[in-house]
């Protein structure tokens, strides 16, 4: 046999040619050309005579397909582009402004299990990338946009991210379309968490609990005898006054740990829709009565030791056992119920 190459198309197609039949040494030529096969091919059969034989490539060689370049669109770079000049000054300034506070803290942490879990759903998920309806698509997407520019520039930083963060989804929803965003509906809903919530928003929550909260700690303790009275959510016990800030009315134990739940219940009930609004919704009133509690040990501290005593590490301290019980407290309430969710034929994993 003898052997034909041409090394720039070796790997492409062969095809072998045999002489015509009553040729005694049956010598065979096979060629590896694709070029040369596919111009033979081409002849008619009374230019390549009948003894010329055609194999398939596909039959001699399996060549990998080419890997898919269709994520690296100029109109997808574009998207990327714009993702990027929408989010990184914006974030910046949240990372600096807001995740070092203690309403904030949790930023970090929430970011990187988010994009953990977004990763998580779009690996496992096999949707359909369809360009989203056109009309809505540039109603979320203008409306987004304009808030944005406003709040940018006015300053405000709140509604700045909120408003960056709808104008991502509205973006991925005109290019990849509802299939996609609905699939990944958990981690665009979790990410939010990284966001500050609106100030009109943190009162409007706050007032109500720093009150609630200041009156049961009244009532509790004056009926166990001490001497306290309070207006609002200033607390006078003994000589000292004390006020109940937001940070011990419980709205940053309940993002926080809301958050926190979101994130357990989707590694442990995924698939298990009652759970996983059983165990999320109870992080509310555990955050306030934990946090009830804490108001309440560091008004006894303050009477007993001083108001030196309840500042400084040991109100911090504070603060830190009680997210530590309410955060066990959640993983009690989940095995207790467990039960529950059996009786009502869901699957408990």
């Amino acid at each position: 046999m003898r052997e034909v190459t041409n090394p720039a198309y070796q790997r492409l197609g062969t095809f072998a040619m045999s002489p015509p039949s009553g040729n005694a040494s049956q010598m065979k030529t096979r060629v590896t050309c694709g070029k040369e096969m596919e111009s033979l091919a081409c002849l008619p059969a009374r230019v390549r005579g009948p003894g010329v034989k055609f194999e398939s490539p596909a039959s001699l060689v399996q060549v990998a397909a080419p890997v898919s370049r269709r994520f690296l669109t100029p109109g997808n770079l574009l998207f990327a582009l714009g993702c990027a000049l929408l989010l990184v000054p914006t974030m910046l300034q949240v990372a600096r402004d807001t995740w070092s506070t203690e309403q904030g803290g949790h930023g970090p942490l929430v970011l990187a299990t988010g994009l953990w879990a977004l990763w998580r759903e779009a690996k496992g998920r096999k949707v359909e990338l369809r360009p989203g309806k056109l009309l809505p698509s540039l109603l979320m997407l203008g409306a987004s946009l304009a808030l944005f520019v406003l709040a940018r520039i006015t300053g405000v930083l709140e509604v700045e991210a909120f408003a960056m963060y709808g104008a991502l989804i509205a973006a991925a929803y005109t290019l990849l379309g509802g299939q996609l965003i609905r699939a990944l509906w958990f981690p665009l809903v979790y990410l939010a968490f990284t966001l500050p919530p609106p100030d009109t928003v943190v009162t409007a929550v706050t007032q109500p609990i720093k009150i609630a909260i200041s009156e049961w700690a009244v009532s509790l303790l004056y009926a166990l005898g001490y001497p306290v009275a309070s207006s609002g959510v200033t607390i006078q016990i003994g000589q000292y006054q004390l006020l109940v800030a937001a940070a011990c009315a419980g709205l940053n134990s309940i993002v926080t740990l809301t958050a926190l739940c979101l994130f357990y219940v989707y590694l442990r009930h995924r698939s298990n829709p009652i759970a996983f609004v059983v165990i999320s919704l109870s992080a509310i009133p555990v955050a306030i009565i934990s946090n009830f509690v804490r108001v309440l040990v560091l008004v006894l501290i303050t009477y007993h030791f001083g108001d030196a005593a309840a500042q400084g590490f040991v109100h911090d301290f504070a603060g830190l056992l009680m997210f530590a019980v309410a955060l066990l407290t959640i993983f009690g309430i989940d095995k207790l119920a467990q039960p529950l969710f059996a009786k009502r034929g869901v699957e408990v994993k």
